[in-house]
């Protein structure tokens, strides 16, 4: 089955809520892509190196990023440091820094400075929650042997922290980032309304067997078990509001995806065709029987693809700007460049449904 009823449809833009968009030449290669999925809002991570760490080093590049593209909504972020202190956080707040991102020392790209003690960070949990700055979870623990857990578990090992942090800061708004796991879906259920969840386009389409023999299929959280892709597709379609799209974009050069040269890369490349992926990923999970045609509506596309995040977010799009989606013979490109740089896309060769702006 497919989703023909929505051929020609014209939507509110997309608005993607965790995009790497890296700096130097990548950024130049990867930035001009973010439209033509669709998407004229991003939430920016701040894993550069050097990390973000202050308002001024993500407002300097912010600026990087609007002389490559001045029509789309940047969303910019601080990396939860030791640098990051109470003073800090209001300071950003201030300036217009929307939230803090927390990554596990060692657990994905550029996250060698990363947390080792959330304890330690109360104090910045607490201003935070007081001036309404949003933290966002890279939800997993770094892997150890000693206590069995590995890429494969290390998200569900990390839900206990979740719901501890959520305990301590109720009001503090939290975002588990890019689920992976049933487990995962039901903790951001069980959790109040200022806890949520986002789920990328690629893990709607993966599972443990693709990324085991294809580095492009390679990301940090890997994909799981089948349940666990089926319960993110429920999660997607479930108009509740808790789950919203954040594609986690993450190009990488395909030397450093290829191997041969040390670990390899973690990262997906979706975003040039970030909003055409969800599409195809909700009609193959129709084809499997996991939903229905009937359950895939105009309002579910509308919330998941970018409302349910603007409303958490407290965010308008003023632009008002519309796509129409089609369905076509357009092909996902091989690879796409830039100066001295080459990014493989997901699902490359393979059919997709396509975005214009109206």
């Amino acid at each position: 089955m497919s989703l023909t009823k929505f051929d020609g449809l014209e939507l509110p833009a997309s608005a993607d809520f965790h995009v790497h968009l890296r700096d130097g030449n990548m950024m130049k290669a990867v930035v001009p892509t973010v439209r033509q999925g669709g998407v004229n809002t991003v939430y920016v991570m701040p894993n550069l190196v050097p990390p973000l760490t202050s308002a001024s080093d993500a407002l300097a590049y912010k600026q990087r990023l609007r002389e490559e593209d001045p029509n789309i909504n940047y969303l910019m972020t601080l990396y939860l440091h030791e640098k990051i202190t109470p003073a800090v956080v209001k300071g950003a707040k201030v300036q217009g820094v929307v939230g803090i991102k927390s990554y596990p020392a060692g657990v994905t790209t550029n996250s060698s400075s990363g947390v080792l003690d959330y304890e330690v960070f109360y104090p910045v949990f607490r201003a935070m929650e007081q001036c309404g700055m949003v933290l966002n979870l890279h939800g997993e623990c770094p892997s150890d042997h000693g206590k069995n857990i590995t890429i494969l578990n290390a998200e569900s090992s990390f839900l206990p922290t979740l719901k501890s942090l959520h305990a301590q800061f109720p009001k503090l708004k939290i975002v588990l980032e890019h689920c992976t796991t049933r487990e995962a879906v039901e903790a951001v259920n069980e959790c109040g309304p200022n806890v949520v969840g986002t789920i990328t386009a690629h893990h709607l389409y993966l599972v443990v067997d693709d990324w085991a023999d294809d580095p492009f299929c390679y990301c940090k959280p890997v994909a799981k078990w089948p349940s666990d892709r089926e319960a993110l597709i429920k999660a997607a379609v479930s108009g509740t509001g808790k789950f919203f799209f954040g594609s986690d974009s993450a190009p990488h050069p395909i030397t450093a995806k290829k191997g041969g040269r040390g670990k390899t890369a973690a990262g997906v490349f979706t975003q040039p065709y970030c909003t055409q992926l969800v599409l195809g990923a909700f009609e193959q999970a129709i084809e499997r029987k996991v939903i229905t045609e009937d359950e895939v509506t105009e309002e579910i596309l509308t919330g998941f693809l970018g409302g349910y995040g603007r409303k958490f977010y407290g965010i308008t799009d003023s632009s008002n700007e519309k796509i129409v989606l089609w369905k076509g013979d357009e092909v996902i490109q091989e690879s796409f460049t830039g100066e001295g740089v080459e990014v493989v896309p997901f699902r490359r060769g393979q059919s997709t449904w396509s975005v214009s702006w109206k």
